[in-house]
């Protein structure tokens, strides 16, 4: 691991605390670049995650996931873990806290808007970031790669319905606009461009010249997450300066779903007798959450500075130190598989 990877702890630190100083310092910046969107899918945002995304396509290699359906169990864990467990346990942790356990603590409005936001964040698996956290485990890219396309599939089909039901509300308007350009843009278009890049490389029968190029791009992958990172901080700079004690409050029962989530997930691996390189994705990527979706539907429903919009914001302060402590001990227990 370079020191982008071993330090990376450190630099999302400093990120979160960059993005909170310039949004508090040129708000108005961050307000011109927070309405560069379509379909409320922000294009800055977008293109940093592409430049995330991007060198791990590259890696990919097509001729080997015709391999997959020889190992579906981490598929099956997957898709139990994203839609029959997830879900259902981010709303229930949500309900407990929030109408009941802070309820001396919080407006009941307000409680409302962060029980969606999590319940938005529950509904949405890891589609973009899963494929960072793979690479930091040495998961296979090509398994993952599968199971984020199953879950994107999924998504398309099962994020209404679900989020309809546990949000209570039947008519809830679903931005699909939203879904499918966020999906075209956090994964079809990068994934065709690195398809493309290790044909044209493959056709010249040079491998070096491709680890070269992967060699250059790695680093990129971690400058565009830390970009990421400072501009959903800069968005919600004010709100999390102004009103710690909401975050700190709304921090709690996500931190308690994502290590919740990855014990179910990890343990369940290891009772499959999964291999380290599959089980590994297939637990993180039903930990983290699709937040860049999360975000952008929160805002669609509920507006740029509601309880819901800093509820997910506030799982990206959660989600990214967390799951660096979980790769960190996937990694410590190799030998368990």
């Amino acid at each position: 691991m370079g020191i982008f990877e071993r330090y990376l702890s450190v630099w999302v630190a400093l990120s979160i605390t960059l993005g909170v100083i310039l949004g508090l310092w040129q708000p108005d910046v961050f307000q011109v670049i927070a309405n560069l969107e379509i379909a409320h899918v922000n294009i800055v945002v977008a293109m940093f995650i592409w430049v995330m995304i991007y060198p791990m396509m590259v890696q990919i290699d097509f001729s080997a996931i015709k391999n997959v359906g020889k190992n579906p169990k981490g598929l099956v864990l997957t898709i139990i873990i994203n839609w029959l467990v997830k879900p259902f346990t981010m709303a229930a942790l949500g309900w407990l806290f929030f109408n009941y356990l802070f309820v001396d603590w919080v407006e009941p409005a307000s409680a409302q808007e962060y029980i969606a936001g999590m319940i938005l964040l529950g509904v949405a698996p890891c589609t973009a970031m899963v494929f960072v956290w793979s690479q930091l485990t040495k998961g296979d890219a090509n398994y993952t790669l599968v199971q984020v396309s199953v879950n994107n599939v999924i998504m398309i089909f099962a994020f209404a319905p679900i989020s309809a039901l546990l949000l209570g509300v039947s008519d809830i308007e679903v931005p699909w606009e939203t879904l499918i350009i966020s999906v075209l843009l956090y994964v079809l278009l990068p994934l065709i461009a690195g398809v493309l890049t290790r044909k044209f490389l493959n056709n010249g029968n040079n491998a070096q010249s491709l680890n070269n190029l992967l060699a250059r791009l790695k680093p990129w992958s971690v400058v565009g997450l830390l970009a990421t990172v400072v501009l959903l901080f800069g968005f919600q700079a004010e709100t999390i300066i102004d009103d710690p004690k909401t975050i700190g409050l709304i921090a709690i029962p996500l931190m308690i779903q994502t290590y919740g989530i990855f014990l179910i997930a990890y343990l369940a691996a290891k009772w499959m007798k999964l291999s380290h390189n599959i089980a590994a994705p297939a637990c993180l990527i039903g930990t983290s959450n699709f937040f860049e979706l999360a975000v952008a539907v929160a805002i669609s429903l509920f507006g740029l500075h509601s309880g819901a919009a800093l509820a997910t914001v506030v799982g990206v302060l959660v989600e990214v130190p967390v799951m660096l402590s979980l790769v960190y001990f996937i990694n410590r227990t190799k030998n368990w598989f």
